[in-house]
Parts: C-alpha cells; sequence; structure tokens
C-alpha cells in the first residue's frame, strides 16, 4: 500500500520515528489519525512530497545493518556509525523524551503506566550525548589519524559506558513491562513503545559493531 494512502495513527504504529515527522509538520496523529496521509497533508497545504520523503528516510536507514562491516576499513565502518547512528539517537531520544511526558501525563494513574521513563530517558540522552561526543571529538580522530596503539585508555572508558548503556536500556525494560504495550493502549503510547523497541534494537547494533569490530581491531593491533 502507498504510505500516502494510510492513515496517520497506523504511521505512527508502524514507523518508528513516522511521530517526530508528524511533530515536525504539524500534524496530529491522535485527533486526525484516522486521516489518510495524503488528506492530513492537504488539509495542512503542506508539501506532499517533502513529508513523503522525511518518512521514506526513516524507512531506508536500516538498509546497510545486514552488511558484514567486519572487514571494513576503520574510515568506512566510522561514517557508518556516525550517520546511522549517532545521529539517528539524537533524534529518537528526543522524540521518544517527547512522547514518553505526554503518555505520563495522560494516564499517570494507569497501573501499567511507564512512570519515570520520561526522567530516565531524559538522563539516558544526555548521557549518551556526552559518550558520543568524546567519540566523535577525541577517540574516532584518533583512529582515523592512524593512532590505533595510543587509543587503549579511551576505547575502556567508552567499553565501560557501553555497559553503562546496556544498564540504561534494562532500566527501560523494567519500566515499560519488557516494553509490552498495553492491550488498551493509545495511539501515543504505541507509537513510544514502537519506537523504545527500535531505539533497543539500534543501541545494541551500535555497541555491539564498536566493541566487537572497531575497538577490538585497536586493541588487537
Amino acid at each position: 500500500m502507498d504510505l500516502l494512502d494510510i492513515p496517520l495513527a497506523l504511521l505512527a504504529r508502524e514507523i518508528p520515528g513516522a511521530t517526530s515527522v508528524f511533530n515536525q509538520h504539524g500534524l496530529s496523529f491522535c485527533s486526525g489519525g484516522k486521516k489518510p496521509l495524503k488528506e492530513a497533508i492537504a488539509d495542512a497545504h503542506l508539501d506532499e512530497q517533502q513529508v513523503l520523503n522525511d518518512l521514506l528516510e526513516l524507512t531506508d536507514r536500516t538498509a546497510g545493518d545486514k552488511r558484514d562491516w567486519s572487514n571494513a576499513s576503520d574510515s568506512e565502518l566510522i561514517e557508518h556509525l556516525l550517520e546511522r547512528f549517532h545521529q539517528v539517537h539524537r533524534a529518537q531520544l528526543t522524540e521518544l523524551h517527547r512522547l514518553a511526558e505526554r503518555v505520563e501525563t495522560a494516564h499517570f494513574a494507569k497501573h501499567d503506566c511507564p512512570r519515570g521513563l520520561a526522567e530516565h530517558l531524559r538522563q539516558m540522552s544526555a548521557e549518551l550525548e556526552q559518550h558520543m561526543q568524546k567519540e566523535e571529538q577525541i577517540l574516532f580522530p584518533m583512529l582515523l589519524r592512524g593512532q590505533g596503539l595510543m587509543a587503549g585508555g579511551p576505547i575502556r572508558v567508552m567499553l565501560q559506558e557501553h555497559d553503562e548503556h546496556a544498564a540504561a536500556i534494562a532500566r527501560i525494560d523494567e519500566l515499560t513491562d519488557g516494553i509490552t504495550t498495553p492491550e488498551d493502549a493509545c495511539n501515543t503510547w504505541r507509537a513510544l513503545y514502537l519506537g523504545l523497541r527500535s531505539f533497543k534494537a539500534d543501541l545494541q547494533k551500535h555497541i555491539q559493531l564498536e566493541n566487537d569490530i572497531l575497538f577490538a581491531r585497536s586493541l588487537a593491533a
């Protein structure tokens, strides 16, 4: 089915990050969730191709995930890490925090409301941002200059912080009952948990590529 024919609410529940695109363009997937994308775009007098391109970018970004990166050069792998994960995590956490705040505000009294999730995501975003900046400003430039033999200290710090990120993901699981969507969840709640599952998978893949390939290669040199 063409994306333009799909209702906003269904897109929000099926495409991780779609809610961010809707928010950026002023489209409501709650009050206007039953409208097909094409109709919602027309009603809002938006550029149809621009909105469509923004959504397609979300669906296309996983294209390189199945590649075997073990034989890629450091420069090629680092470029992939920056584009596929660093940029994506920043957008993911911004939107997830926004959605979590909405869910907690609207459903705080419910027994399965993920109370504390928004604050946890805020803290996680700040910690992950510091981590990525250290990689971008210190570690990755060292590796690109061929200074891998001197990077043992920074790499070990990054490995320790990766363990902390894994613990933060485990905390998300605790707060959300394993990211299990309640049967009566609203569209925002469903979009939040869809995004959390996508973020979790992305962060785990990100850490695996760095730990098992990029960092392991430098430490073994």
